[in-house]
């Protein structure tokens, strides 16, 4: 027989009523409180009928989680820490993959997702601020990362500007004067790259320098492949850098595979920053300095916006959660 929150409530010696806060995620309940609960209902096998809770309060429990790839390894820490904090709400993520397709990110925005879940926590990479502004589906919508016109969206991200100031600033400071850019994206409607270019050569004005065209390196995607291609025409070129700031730790790692082929010592001979805190960054050889941003800020913060437009829509708001320089071995 499946118990029940009254079982639960004597057993922890509380109330029903905060027995179900804590089943249901209400974030307002004393920590001591909390275990004590949760405690109780894992001594007891508690498992709360869920399609009684969802005819009770209209809702599914399930939120979208919508990233462009799965196998990106920021993408994939962000998922891992979206759903470790959702479930401690009593929330169940369901994880979708656009693959940066404006097809498909464009039916997300008109509720191909929103009749199966409460809420959606969305990437996009593909859709215009045009398409974001005209959204017909009325389920809670929280952006993640970098978009422009996102007046009407709830918003949640770091501030990109001042990373990548922050990162070329330290490049700087370690007397490079000769820093590439690798990660320029100009067709790209994402706006991480155009914010963290802004912010690189932000950082080269503040310290007199001119930002030198042959420094900013486009590439197609961001990944390591890329990294290593655009790392490989620096060094072919007749004045190569003595500092390279990466915008993503993808991109970074296959620029150290590159000046490894090469016989280029890092950071001898060439300082090197990444970008997202990757798992890979910290094993690699030198251990890769990165801007980190704080992922587990980023999902709370967007599920907290999303739980507060679920209770009672509210107008939108734009989020910056923290950042922070990692300095490790390669500058």
């Amino acid at each position: 027989m499946n118990p029940k929150l009254r079982d639960v409530a004597e057993h922890a010696g509380v109330s029903v009523r905060t027995v179900s806060n804590v089943v249901n995620g209400f974030r307002y309940v004393a920590p001591a409180t909390r275990e004590r609960v949760q405690a109780s209902i894992d001594a007891l096998g508690y498992r709360p009928n869920m399609a009684a809770r969802t005819l009770r309060q209209g809702r599914t429990g399930l939120v979208a989680l919508v990233i462009p790839e799965i196998d990106s390894p920021y993408f994939s820490e962000l998922a891992a820490r979206t759903v470790r904090i959702a479930e401690a709400r009593g929330l169940t993520v369901l994880i979708d993959q656009t693959d940066g397709d404006a097809e498909r990110e464009t039916q997300l925005l008109h509720g191909r997702r929103s009749q199966l879940v409460d809420g959606v926590l969305f990437s996009p990479w593909a859709v215009t601020p045009a398409e974001l502004a005209s959204r017909t589906d009325t389920a809670p919508l929280v952006l993640l990362g970098e978009h422009d016109g996102t007046a009407g969206v709830d918003h949640v991200a770091i501030d990109n500007v001042a990373a990548a100031r922050e990162a070329t600033a330290h490049l700087l400071a370690r007397g490079r004067r000769r820093i590439a850019a690798v990660g320029s994206q100009p067709r790209s409607l994402n706006a991480t790259a155009r914010q963290r270019l802004a912010g690189y050569r932000e950082a080269l004005a503040d310290a007199g320098l001119p930002a030198e065209p042959e420094l900013e390196v486009t590439v197609p995607s961001l990944h390591r492949a890329d990294g290593h291609q655009a790392m490989l025409r620096l060094l072919n070129s007749p004045r190569p850098p003595d500092a390279v700031f990466c915008f993503t730790d993808e991109l970074a790692l296959g620029a150290l595979r590159a000046a490894a082929d090469r016989g280029v010592a890092v950071p001898d001979s060439l300082a090197l920053i990444g970008f997202d805190d990757i798992e890979d960054g910290r094993f690699s050889v030198p251990a890769l300095t990165t801007v980190s941003p704080d992922k587990d800020r980023i999902a709370e913060l967007a599920l907290d916006r999303l739980a507060e437009q679920m209770s009672s829509p509210r107008s939108p708001r734009s989020i910056v959660a923290p950042h922070r320089l990692v300095v490790r071995e390669t500058s």
